[in-house]
């Protein structure tokens, strides 16, 4: 949490979050053994970029993007990064693999005072169960791929509920992307 103190008060600085779910990936198969290894697919390229053109209509601005190790992942948090202004690094955060418990993934991510915004892709149900997690919500919240939601906390991990400010479906993005 970063905050600026006062005389006998204190002013707390909100984060945005920006929970992603990776683009469309191939299919599992014979064709992928190791999971971890699947790409995107040329239509889910396409598609990123069109949503990620949505991100820039909105105005959304990150300071990092952290990202699943797994390569579909990283390749959407690449063309997310390529496709904002100013653009923001990436940062593999292995916490956000599918396996991973949800309180492992805020607990682990590297959260600097600087970051006011940050982005994490990752996969489902990792980032349906995070975003209930992070609205203390009581079921998880389905995420279509390339879906995005902007939660603000005041803290991480946060010890209260956050504020959903939007979700945003991948054919909404695309449209606004396309407008």
């Amino acid at each position: 949490m970063s905050e600026l103190r006062t005389q006998n008060s204190k002013l707390t600085v909100s984060i945005e979050l920006y929970l992603i779910r990776h683009a469309i990936a191939e299919q599992r198969g014979p064709a992928w053994p190791d999971d971890s290894k699947r790409p995107l697919t040329d239509e889910g390229i396409a598609r990123m970029r069109r949503i990620v053109g949505g991100l820039g209509v909105l105005g959304v601005v990150v300071d990092v993007i952290f990202s699943s190790p797994y390569r579909r992942a990283r390749q959407t948090a690449d063309l997310i990064a390529e496709g904002l202004s100013p653009r923001p690094p990436v940062v593999e955060v292995p916490e956000l693999e599918p396996s991973r418990r949800i309180g492992d993934m805020l607990a682990a991510l590297p959260v600097r005072p600087r970051h006011r915004s940050i982005a994490l892709v990752g996969h489902e149900p990792s980032m349906g169960e995070l975003a209930a997690r992070l609205l203390k919500a009581h079921e998880a919240v389905p995420f279509k791929k390339g879906a995005i939601c902007c939660i603000e906390v005041t803290a991480l991990p946060p010890s209260t509920p956050g504020t959903l400010r939007w979700f945003a479906t991948p054919k909404i993005l695309r449209k606004l992307g396309d407008s």
